[in-house]
């Protein structure tokens, strides 16, 4: 090895990756391992995580709850600039890499590690996450990437090395693909999903339950929004983790947040993916509808016209970026007057408006009605459209020359 590695901090999930990836960089480096657990709304799987890492010879394990950090600080960050991947993808595993690595630095520091570590494969997007992180927070950090330099090929090899060194690997059933969960969602890839024609088996689904299966009567719920950030479920007030969780309920019962499409890695291939976004559903539509009447037309379609770029910056790993910190600044100035009040139908695997008001509403029933009025005159629009119209009949004049 080019540099003695003397302590690393490894992101640790217990699973079988980075359970060997534990193992192997101790025979590899001789190094102490520090690993560490974030906790983004993953339930039982952070359980015996602790015993797990210390058996597998981790010198340290942190099981760190970074859940209201992520939703207030990256998930309603997210929501108030409308963040959608490629029209479709919320940003779920997009939004919790940054903060796991943020965390995982904030330990290096404190631990005196001189590198860190993950269990990404060289092929996915998580590695730029990581990493494009890592290097932002300390330029100096070592990196290793075990996936992209160890010898091993399969999970085969996985298996067969832990059970060579004694490393309590999980004994569940192995599902037919990977899967990731945080509070915003839980992502599916890989295995049986890699053919894109073939329709996912609803025992997958944790969730939500399928909209034919969903409630035959709707349920109504109003939100109250604050500057561009939920704060109120009904009329009670919530922390931000505990908003989210409780929409995912909310919408997992009534079928709503499925969404199955094939992405654009930033690696360059494509990726099939399926995903539950219930509560990150529910907040998306809401969002826009408290937005239709409070926010200016023109700074609503300047920020529209930023999104795609805003969205593929989380996705692609630049959420510690200058670009970033720039757009964020932007979108938060355009969410002072985006206070009020949304009311929606969940029905059946949709999610529909019905309502929504605002003490600083620029929708103006005298304004638009149909019936008579006195703060419109309609002759007005004749000089309007006739000033519009203008090159459009000098072009069409040249044209007929």
């Amino acid at each position: 090895m080019e540099d003695k590695i003397n302590k690393v901090v490894l992101a640790y999930s217990g699973g079988l990756d980075t359970s060997v990836i534990l193992k192997w960089l101790i025979e590899t480096y001789n190094c102490e391992v520090v690993a560490f657990s974030a906790d983004l709304g993953q339930g039982e799987e952070l359980l015996g995580i602790e015993d797990k890492a210390k058996a597998t010879g981790a010198s340290k394990i942190y099981v760190e709850d970074l859940k209201e950090e992520f939703v207030k600080d990256f998930v309603f960050v997210a929501m108030m600039a409308n963040a959608v991947y490629e029209g479709t993808y919320l940003l779920g595993t997009s939004l919790a890499r940054p903060v796991i690595a943020k965390k995982q630095i904030e330990i290096a520091i404190n631990e005196g590690a001189d590198a860190v570590s993950h269990g990404a494969t060289g092929k996915g997007n998580d590695q730029v996450r990581f990493e494009l992180t890592f290097y932002s927070l300390k330029p100096d950090i070592k990196v290793i990437a075990p996936w992209r330099i160890w010898d091993f090929r399969s999970r085969s090899d996985l298996i067969e090395y832990a059970k060579k060194h004694d490393i309590p690997i999980p004994v569940t059933k192995e599902k037919p693909y990977s899967s990731d969960r945080n509070l915003l969602h839980i992502s599916y890839e890989g295995g049986i999903l890699e053919d894109p024609w073939l329709e996912p088996d609803e025992d997958m689904f944790v969730l939500s339950v399928s909209p034919e299966k969903a409630p035959d009567k709707p349920t109504y719920i109003e939100i109250d929004f604050e500057q561009g950030i939920p704060v109120r479920i009904n009329g009670v007030s919530h922390s931000p983790a505990t908003l989210l969780s409780h929409l995912n309920r909310l919408g997992g019962e009534n079928g709503i947040g499925r969404v199955d499409m094939v992405e654009n890695r930033y690696v360059g291939m494509k990726s099939r993916g399926v995903y539950e976004t219930p509560g990150g559903t529910i907040l998306h539509i809401a969002h826009r509808a408290i937005e239709s009447i409070t926010m200016d037309r023109e700074v609503m379609h300047i920020r529209d016209s930023l999104v795609p770029r805003f969205s593929e910056l989380i996705y692609y790993g630049y959420w510690f970026s200058p670009e970033m910190e720039m757009m964020k600044n932007m979108i938060k100035e355009s969410q002072k007057d985006v206070t009020g009040t949304v009311r929606l139908k969940l029905y059946k695997g949709n999610c529909i408006v019905t309502g929504r008001k605002a003490e600083k509403s620029l929708y103006s029933e005298d304004f638009a009605t149909f019936e008579s009025d006195t703060v419109y005159n309609q002759q007005d629009a004749e000089g309007f459209i006739r000033l519009n119209a203008l090159r459009l009949r000098i072009r069409a004049l040249m044209k007929n020359k």
